[in-house]
């Protein structure tokens, strides 16, 4: 019988992973299959039991449960210790690694729309989950020059920034309203929230409207692949990066940790595009 790898989190019914891993797994001729579970997260340690018992081989984690699941596992990579937040499980023998590899796919999507020398940057993160941590820790790794991270709750953008600001660069946390009053100070900005993702698909996460012309407006969201954030941002003459870079980055990075293998990261883009209708 084949392998059993999955997506866990809620909502998951959206998501492109499982076209994706069930088409690079096919194409790598590797017997295994990939489904969404769409789990509580009262669920999380049943969903460790059944990784430990063999049920499954391995999953990805998303929203909300990136930061939760690390309790129930036997030993987390270095990246992700770092940045605080497991999207990717790898079981063996009966333990349990978690590992991050949305930072690294995310800044493989992103550094080809940045100057060559980043530490000149002024970046803003709207968001402080899971993939927040990710993307703030790959910047900070960058050597950026001042890092701010805007939430609902600055309180939480405050503790993001207190658990990977090891070396204590410039960092700031603020409120989404405080953000938008000072938006054109920004060279990047990156949407790393759920706002906007289909089916509400008409919601910024924040108003663009002191957006500098020149910025670099990103959105982790690949579902649409042009949110309503990326389509005013591009009315205001900015350069925009979809999600659809780092879902098949962090996607294919999974994979190898699975499996040994490299898919084909182009067939993997070229997959998710046509479902998305691209």
């Amino acid at each position: 019988m084949g392998k059993r790898f999955g997506l866990i989190g809620h909502p998951v019914e959206h998501s492109m992973s499982p076209v994706m891993h069930n088409d690079a797994f096919r194409s790598c001729q590797i017997d295994a299959t990939y489904e969404a579970f769409d789990v509580g997260a009262g669920d999380l340690e049943e969903v460790a039991e059944k990784l430990r018992s063999g049920e499954l081989d391995g999953v990805n984690v998303t929203i909300p449960h990136k930061v939760a699941i690390m309790n129930f596992l036997d030993e987390i990579d270095r990246d992700a210790e770092v940045i605080g937040a497991v999207n990717t499980i790898v079981r063996k023998g009966e333990k349990l690694i978690g590992y991050n590899t949305d930072g690294a796919g995310y800044w493989e999507s992103l550094v080809s729309y940045l100057p060559h020398d980043t530490s000149a940057l002024n970046v803003l993160v709207i968001g402080a989950g899971g993939a927040s941590r990710a993307i703030c820790a790959a910047f900070l790794n960058a050597g950026v020059a001042h890092l701010v991270v805007a939430n609902r709750t600055e309180e939480k953008a405050a503790t993001l920034l207190n658990l990977i600001n090891t070396k204590q660069q410039s960092t700031e946390a603020c409120s989404l309203a405080e953000a938008k009053t000072k938006l054109d100070q920004f060279d990047v900005v990156i949407n790393t929230t759920s706002v906007g993702m289909s089916p509400h698909t008409d919601q910024l996460p924040l108003s663009l409207d002191k957006l500098k012309k020149e910025a670099v407006v990103s959105d982790l969201i690949y579902n649409p692949m042009e949110t309503a954030f990326l389509k005013e941002a591009k009315a205001k003459g900015a350069k925009t990066v979809n999600g659809v870079g780092m879902f098949v980055n962090q996607g294919a990075l999974s994979f190898e940790h699975w499996t040994g293998v490299k898919p084909d990261r182009t067939r993997m883009t070229n997959i998710v595009t046509d479902k998305l209708g691209g």
